[in-house]
């Protein structure tokens, strides 16, 4: 085993130093750590995501239901209690967790622009892909080029459409049993199970928990039997979702692969019901993690740093011994290249969901909130049709306009909402008081506002750039742009691959006469040998363009 080092990890992180200049001195954090990993020097990555859930598991301190699988993952691994999404949707959130770079600053932070075109017609726009700086990869192609197998079963949804060289295989069959044998692998598995949609699509199968099931329903919801029913069923998927993550990890213990991998599980936001997904409540970003580390190192322990999305491409690049790119804006907490310093704020962004538009900024600290309406006229209800199919959303609208929520069940649907929100997270979770005007918390107040200006300077938030003028800057007169085809040069049976397109990535085949192609494409870094009666076809794709033509070579 490589021995590589790893992050003191924190067990009571009160205020750790600042990830950005600060004028405030340092203060000292609290630490309780581990000295090192045992690593082997390619591990396997294993990501286990499941879709629209707050921490919903006992390991993380609600018990309503059993996990067993998870809660072994758990007693054999390490909790992380304050990772955070960078939005409240699923779309954003992938961009940044596929290439670790935030959705605002590639201007990646509109719902969906591409996989609904009802959405962009009703918005008088054309669907489209986001176009990041051409330097940017998609982390599983970074990983590819190392020497990892790389799968997806089965989720996209980037808000640009994956290149060929993204991954080996990405389909509901994709599995790390299909790489040559011996290569180390990243693999990522998506339980679909636990989506908002299965609490009204599944309202009638069976459910996975007991029908009288006493579940907990959160002050911003009412206690009625319509919401029941929904928690009931989110509960239900939650058991559902255990049992899928229980397939795999039975897999890949009798592979002999449990303690040569690295398994992370994860949620992609928080939770689906209402006033939770899409919003920045800490109900909709807030989500559990669990990594456990080759033969259960450090089993048990519970970290409190602060994580984001955008930090899981470069942990997972230090963790396997690979330099990330520099174009990466999340930071490393473990491995060799983690960060000298745990961060001190976590950001957000909320702009347009499906056709609805409202632009909001959040910064975070351990233990306050901060958010930025910029939409202040509109009030935090959105009428997104997607979600009324919900019961729960259709009983709070019944009871909204019969006068029968209370104070907290009522704040959703005030008709406007203040410039600033401020909320201390430890005394109020969910989120219901207010704080901006208490002179009490006005240090705090200024801090966060500072803070939340220095990172939306810093990242070049594209959130100000009406969307319309947004698509022309990716796709000038709304027309996709096209990767140019690649240019071969060829010395003797050597083959030099280019592409006139800034950016693009370039994938082949090798096949011999007579054979059909398949769907895997290798990834070009250096220059390929074309055996003799053997032909070459060669594609390349920029992220947000759409792919070149396909050249064949001889």
């Amino acid at each position: 085993m490589k021995r590589l080092a790893a992050p003191t990890l924190a067990l009571l992180l009160l205020c750790g130093a600042c990830d950005t200049p600060s004028t405030e001195a340092p203060q000292a954090a609290p630490r309780t750590g581990y000295p090192a990993l045992d690593l082997p020097v390619q591990p396997n990555v294993l990501w286990l995501v499941a879709e629209d859930m707050s921490p919903y598991l006992s390991s993380f301190g609600d018990s309503t239901v059993e996990t067993p699988h998870l809660d072994r993952l758990a007693n054999e691994g390490v909790r992380y209690t304050n990772v955070f999404s960078v939005s409240g949707v699923c779309a954003p959130s992938r961009f940044s967790l596929a290439t670790g770079v935030y959705t605002t600053s590639a201007g990646a932070h509109n719902m969906r622009t591409g996989s609904r075109p009802d959405y962009m017609e009703a918005i008088g726009l054309v669907p489209y892909e986001t176009a990041p700086a051409p330097e940017v990869r998609m982390m599983s192609e970074v990983l590819r080029r190392h020497a990892y197998y790389t799968s997806n079963n089965a989720k996209h949804d980037y808000q640009f459409t994956a290149p060929v060289t993204a991954w080996d295989e990405s389909s509901p069959q994709a599995h790390w049993r299909n790489r040559p044998a011996g290569m180390p692998f990243f693999s990522v598995f998506n339980f679909g199970v636990t989506h908002e949609s299965r609490i009204w699509s599944k309202a009638q199968d069976s459910l996975w928990v007991d029908e009288n099931l006493d579940v907990p329903i959160p002050p911003y919801l009412p206690a009625t039997e319509a919401v029941r029913r929904d928690v009931r069923r989110l509960y239900s998927n939650v058991r559902e979702m255990d049992h899928q993550v229980g397939k795999i990890l039975a897999e890949l213990e009798a592979d002999g692969l449990l303690d040569s991998t690295i398994v992370v599980f994860y949620t992609d936001h928080g939770g689906p019901l209402p006033r939770q997904k899409r919003l920045l409540y800490d109900s909709g970003l807030h989500v559990p993690m669990i990594i456990r580390f080759p033969m259960a190192q450090y089993a048990g322990v519970v970290d409190d740093q602060l994580v984001s999305f955008v930090d899981f491409a470069p942990t997972t690049f230090s963790l396997v011994g690979i330099e990330g790119p520099s174009y990466h804006e999340g930071r490393a907490f473990l491995g060799p290249a983690r960060a000298a310093e745990p961060r001190r704020y976590i950001h957000a962004a909320a702009d347009r969901l499906d056709t609805e538009y409202d632009m909001i900024r959040a910064v975070r600290d351990h233990s306050f909130k901060y958010l930025r309406n910029f939409q202040p006229e509109r009030g935090y209800y959105l009428a997104v049709t997607y979600r009324e199919q919900m019961a729960s959303m259709q009983e709070l609208l019944r009871l909204r306009d019969e006068g029968g929520l209370d104070e907290y069940q009522a704040q959703w649907f005030r008709p406007g909402k203040p410039d600033e929100e401020l909320f201390d997270t430890d005394s109020d979770p969910d989120e219901l008081r207010n704080l901006a005007t208490d002179p009490a918390y006005s240090d705090k107040l200024a801090e966060l506002r500072t803070e939340l200006d220095r990172w939306m300077e810093a990242t070049n938030d594209k959130g100000f750039i009406p969307e319309g003028d947004l698509l022309e800057q990716f796709w000038p007169g709304r027309r996709q742009p096209v990767t140019a085809a690649p240019d071969a040069q060829k010395d003797g049976d050597r083959i030099t691959l280019l592409s006139p397109t800034e950016g693009a990535s370039i994938g082949y085949q090798i096949l011999a006469e007579g054979e059909e192609p398949g769907d895997r494409w290798r990834v070009y870094t250096t220059p390929v040998t074309l055996p003799a009666g053997q032909r070459l076809r060669v594609v390349a794709h920029r992220l947000g363009y759409a792919p070149s033509a396909v050249v064949e070579v001889r």
